[in-house]
């Protein structure tokens, strides 16, 4: 478990970075000179450099010892808060992220693999839970007390702590971390690493993700200026909200879990409805706090108890050849988070406001429904079972 908690205290540091951006956005918007909606593309700018460069990353450094890649994305990191600290402007700032960004989708797609192969056939449920789990603790504890020091000491100051996180993470995987990590791991080539994505699980299941990011971060994105404007929170109140929304985050990720052990496909299709709902009652309920605090807190938790069983069936179906996919699925989660903050961005600039957000999130569930039923009949009348790792075949 030990190496696991390396990976898991990596995986924290880039979620924070990635997710405690919502909490300061009005901050680094007045620091910057520009906009709440300009300064959102602050987050749609992470997500494409997630998307777009990680997946590049990770086959441009297929041939790479895993150990010493997965340190150097760590360092790229803790140097990549220093700089944005440092950002003049926003340009410059909207680069950095990006840079940033770029070392994160390449740092989970070769984390996912590793921590998989460091555990038995048995237990791949709950090692891509652990992974994941870092993100949702980073919304428990890193969100929140980010958001906490930019509203006590600025947004520049939670980047600092930020890069000190990155020192620890990097630490603890050069110490825990075992030099063979990831050496297992079959080595599939380029032509067949894309015949994989062409089976329906693996894209049905890339579309889901996409639909649970406009989903998530329509709203997530402006939670502060929705909490505070149409809510009517103080704002010392919002990083206890946040906090909260982190706790059901965290709790929904090992409930996903433990579904994808019993009964997968069932699992997911009932829980995209039950989140469908839930941003239903978002929109009815967001001018009235405490019922607001309490959707927010189950919003939270089904969003990442989606998220796991979505990865474990990637995985599970691509086992045969699992670095592509797998780089692609910190791809699909942050194409539809950048999809999601210009979304809400352009509703907002249209004059639509805060509490529209949620709708459009609404709207996206039901298609993701739709989408799972499909597959999920599909592959029954197919009667298709997951490949074999390569090596086992």
């Amino acid at each position: 478990m030990l190496p696991l908690f390396a990976l898991f205290i990596a995986a924290f540091a880039f979620g924070t970075t990635e997710f405690v951006i919502a909490g300061v956005l009005p901050q680094v918007a007045d620091g910057l000179g520009v906009s709440i909606p300009t300064s959102g593309y602050l987050v749609s700018g992470y997500a494409c450099g997630i998307a777009i460069g990680g997946p590049l990353l990770t086959l441009a450094t297929k041939s790479f010892s895993r150990k010493a890649l997965l340190l150097g994305l760590s360092i790229a990191f803790t140097i990549g808060q220093a700089a944005c600290a440092l950002a003049p402007d926003f340009a410059s700032m909207l680069l950095l992220r990006i840079a940033v960004a770029v070392a994160h989708g390449a740092y989970f797609g070769v984390a996912m693999v590793v921590a998989v192969g460091l555990v038995p056939e048995d237990k791949r449920g709950m090692a891509v839970a652990v992974i994941l789990s870092g993100l949702t603790v980073s919304n428990v504890i890193g969100v929140p007390a980010g958001t906490a020091i930019g509203t006590l000491w600025g947004w520049r100051a939670t980047f600092w702590v930020m890069c000190a996180l990155g020192v620890v993470a990097t630490l603890a995987m050069l110490a825990l971390l075992p030099r063979t990590a990831g050496a297992s791991n079959p080595q599939a080539g380029f032509a067949r690493e894309v015949r994989v994505l062409a089976r329906q699980q693996v894209w049905t299941s890339l579309i889901l993700m996409l639909m649970l990011m406009i989903g998530q971060f329509t709203l997530f994105t402006y939670i502060t200026p929705t909490l505070l404007e149409v809510t009517g929170l103080d704002k010392s109140l919002v990083p206890w909200v946040l906090l909260l929304n982190g706790v059901g985050a965290t709790i929904g990720v090992f409930v996903g879990g433990k579904l994808s052990d019993w009964k997968l496909m069932p699992s997911l299709i009932t829980l995209l409805c039950l989140q469908a709902v839930t941003l239903a009652v978002i929109y009815a309920v967001s001018p009235y706090p405490l019922p607001m605090i309490v959707a927010i807190v189950i919003w939270g938790g089904l969003n990442f108890s989606i998220g796991t069983p979505i990865q474990t069936r990637i995985l599970a179906w691509t086992a045969d050849a699992s670095n592509l996919a797998s780089s692609l699925i910190p791809s699909g989660f942050n194409v539809g988070i950048a999809l999601a903050a210009s979304l809400g961005a352009a509703m907002l600039n249209a004059g639509y406001g805060y509490r529209a957000l949620p709708v459009v999130g609404a709207m996206a569930m039901l298609v993701a429904v739709v989408v799972a039923l499909a597959s999920y009949v599909w592959e029954g009348r197919s009667r298709a079972t997951p490949p074999l790792p390569a090596a086992a075949e």
